[in-house]
């Protein structure tokens, strides 16, 4: 989980990889309206979002029932998206968070050519933004080293 930027999709893919598990992209399960919001630099709502959510924690759920798991790369940027996220998936859950600063967020999202989500929606992502709580149980780390590091991170907190 994170903003756009911080390399939810690449450690995911990683982690899955490694895991013999299905990766969902969380931006796959975007409506087409939600999409299209983004592209033109409107943030979204909450009742954009919801159905979203609920999208990707079905896929999520059924993607556990057929492989005993899965990963996926969903911004899950305030608690009740994560609630959400729960309550559909059902069972176990685990969040990573990735975090960085804004200018390096930045400068990745220039590296992102063809991506619908502008960099100029990035403060609209900070500011929603709610870090996890202890209660949480997710893990935070630092997008500053190579994502082989960071999936073996996450790896050694899973065992």
């Amino acid at each position: 989980m994170g903003v756009s930027g911080c390399g939810k999709s690449t450690l995911g893919a990683l982690l899955a990889q490694t895991l013999a598990c299905p990766f969902l992209e969380g931006d796959d399960f975007h409506s087409a309206d939600a999409v299209d919001k983004m592209r033109n630099g409107t943030p979204l709502t909450d009742e954009d979002r919801w159905p979203w959510l609920d999208r990707l924690g079905r896929a999520i759920a059924t993607a556990k029932e057929g492989h005993g798991g899965a990963v996926a790369a969903c911004s899950a940027l305030r608690k009740i998206y994560r609630d959400r996220l729960r309550a559909t998936i059902g069972g176990p859950v685990r969040f990573v968070m990735l975090d960085n600063d804004r200018d390096a967020l930045l400068a990745r999202l220039g590296n992102r050519p063809g991506h619908y989500m502008p960099a100029s929606l990035l403060d609209s992502q900070l500011a929603t933004l709610e870090r996890p709580l202890p209660d949480e149980g997710a893990m935070i780390l630092t997008t500053d080293m190579p994502a082989e590091t960071l999936r073996d991170r996450v790896l050694g907190a899973l065992r």
